[in-house]
């Protein structure tokens, strides 16, 4: 009796885990689509990207290279579910960039690895470091760097393929308070170049203010800028989705 109630309580877990609308929404098929051999990959940023990566472990697919975040996840995702091809993944993600600090090491940290895909995460340090006094930026400012990087990797790389995700503040968080209001404006420039440059758009910030309904800023994104493991995984099922969309 007691082994067929506990089989019963794991598939009542089961399934409401399985029901969950928001996350149901980015739940990936188990089969992997056939990738490309010799693909390059490319993840650049601020610190969600970094995450505490080994900067001197700059090789493909090295472990401690990949930090403890999202991109972490995707790579290994990526790496065990294609043995068959011969993936080079890079994250030169940096704590603390803005778009102009991204631009100012582009020819090494993304031109010079010739990524056939490249997937960037920038904006809330645009916008945080400007509250804080540390920069006098503003959502024209952070649009205008933007586009001139963007314009300058199709001219050099016109054939990568581009993924942009959407800069995200999660609501509750440590960090997050009524100063954050004008936030918004970032993420719709962020959406806007991201047709503009024909990229794949992952919405962060709507997907973590959906999972808010299952669980506390805390859970997902304690100061909600910096995910958790559990936000994490988050962005690495939504980045997977849009990645998938060019294979």
């Amino acid at each position: 009796m007691k082994r067929r109630s506990f089989l019963g309580r794991t598939a009542v877990i089961s399934a409401s885990v399985l029901g969950m609308p928001s996350l149901h929404s980015i739940n990936r098929e188990e089969k992997a689509p056939a990738l490309p051999n010799n693909l390059r990959l490319v993840f650049q940023g601020d610190s969600i990207t970094d995450s505490g990566r080994d900067r001197g472990n700059y090789y493909a697919n090295a472990t401690s290279g990949m930090g403890r975040g999202y991109v972490y996840q995707i790579v290994s995702n990526l790496l065990g579910k294609h043995p068959e091809s011969t993936l080079h993944c890079f994250n030169r993600g940096i704590s603390g960039n803005k778009v102009f600090q991204l631009a100012d090491r582009w020819d090494i940290d993304c031109l010079g690895l010739q990524p056939d895909v490249l997937s960037i995460l920038i904006g809330v340090n645009d916008y945080w470091h400007m509250l804080n006094g540390q920069y006098e930026g503003t959502v024209k400012v952070y649009q205008d760097d933007f586009r001139r990087l963007l314009a300058r990797t199709r001219t050099a790389l016109p054939n990568v393929k581009l993924v942009i995700g959407e800069p995200f503040a999660v609501a509750g968080g440590t960090a997050i308070n009524e100063k954050w209001n004008e936030f918004d404006g970032y993420r719709e420039v962020a959406h806007q170049l991201a047709e503009e440059f024909d990229a794949a758009w992952v919405p962060y910030h709507t997907i973590f203010n959906d999972a808010l309904v299952h669980a506390p800023a805390s859970y997902w994104c304690p100061d909600g800028v910096h995910p958790s493991m559990a936000g994490a995984y988050l962005m690495k099922e939504a980045w997977l989705q849009a990645f998938e969309t060019f294979f």
